[in-house]
């Protein structure tokens, strides 16, 4: 039996632990969103009057608090019964009641997961002799989270935090090592890419994959990243560089970035100036981030699915019928937006890089 290309199955809404059948009778739309930088957030649309309504004088559903209101959890399942994921977890941030034109009312509530206290909380204050997944640990437990913090690292001296969210700064922190933050349940991770356990899904254009743009840019490619600094107790200047042996460790086959680069435009070198090191373990640390932020995302891809509940950050892709030079596996999630409203159902958007494009003979 072939699938339907159009699945109007409602998601499923728990608040506060308990299901609530209502909600997926009333949900007009939902967006659940999350990217590699860590956050994932939430907002659905509910029909505001109908069965059930209260009144007079305001005969409307969900504005009395009882079942949607500010601090509540929210808990959302998508897809058939036989395939059906949590896509989000989180807490009730925001409250919109919408009146149009010639439509009826609607609450949009919006809810973000377990980060949104770190966005919440900003500081000025220095840790010292530390690595990055310390200071994970450290913030973790001061907003009662556990901690998953593996990434490998430098030992810094002193690391300052200068009235930035402690979101924004684990943000910053993680794109200085190319690492990833995000949260699950009451679970703070920050892991690098190859550790970070997703899904592998395939996708064959014309079927599971609706739509996709795919591109290979040399704009942002390099053949090699330079990181300078000087080392105070060693009393010497710091260069450390990166080149496209960076990358090659990561692939077996394909063309990458840096090395198309340097055949079509000439040798070019990225000199980092936002980051002074100051040892040489940092340099180098930096320097090898940055040329993998860059070479990976050689390749870019946004697709849309006909709804894919198992499609998250950190899914590993194997596209197919998508054209010889990007046909094939190797594509690594970074951002997935699930959408469902009562015309189209469930719908999965996603963007996606590759550090390789294929050999065309």
């Amino acid at each position: 039996m072939t699938d339907p290309v159009i699945s109007i199955t409602a998601p499923v809404f728990a608040v506060d632990g308990e299901v609530n059948h209502d909600l997926a009778r009333d949900c007009v739309r939902l967006e659940v969103e999350e990217g590699v930088e860590g956050l994932r957030t939430m907002r659905a649309h509910f029909t505001a009057v109908g069965p059930g309504a209260t009144g007079p004088p305001d005969p409307m559903m969900y504005v009395d608090g009882q079942v949607l209101d500010f601090g509540k959890s929210v808990e959302v399942s998508v897809g058939p019964d036989s395939g059906q994921r949590i896509v989000f977890t989180g807490v009730i941030s925001g409250i919109e009641l919408v009146f149009a034109d010639s439509e009826p009312a609607r609450m949009v509530v919006f809810a973000e997961d377990a980060l949104m206290r770190l966005r919440m909380t900003r500081r000025m204050r220095s840790y010292t002799d530390v690595t990055d997944a310390d200071i994970v640990e450290q913030i973790a437990r001061e907003h009662g989270l556990d901690a998953d913090a593996s990434l490998d690292g430098p030992r810094y001296d002193v690391v300052q935090q200068v009235n930035q969210s402690d979101l924004a700064f684990l943000r910053d922190r993680a794109r200085l090592v190319q690492g990833e933050l995000w949260c699950t349940e009451r679970t703070l991770h920050f892991r690098s890419r190859t550790s970070r356990r997703g899904s592998s899904l395939t996708l064959i254009q014309g079927n599971d994959l609706l739509s996709v743009r795919m591109l290979a840019d040399l704009a942002h490619q390099r053949s090699e990243v330079v990181v300078t600094g000087f080392d105070a107790s060693a009393k010497d200047v710091v260069d450390e560089r990166a080149g496209s042996d960076t990358i090659s460790a990561e692939v077996t086959s394909g063309r990458t970035g840096p090395e198309l680069v340097a055949r079509a435009l000439g040798d070019s070198s990225s000199i980092r100036v936002r980051e002074a090191a100051l040892s040489r373990a940092e340099a180098s640390a930096w320097a090898k981030a940055e040329m993998l932020r860059r070479a990976r995302a050689f390749v870019t891809v946004s697709g849309l699915t006909k709804g894919s509940p198992d499609l998250v950050v950190g899914s590993v892709l194997t596209l197919q019928l998508v054209g010889a030079p990007f046909e094939g596996d190797g594509y690594y999630v970074t951002r997935v937006c699930h959408t469902y409203d009562n015309v189209q159902g469930l719908r999965t958007r996603f963007d996606a890089e590759r550090p390789t494009l294929n050999e065309v003979a």
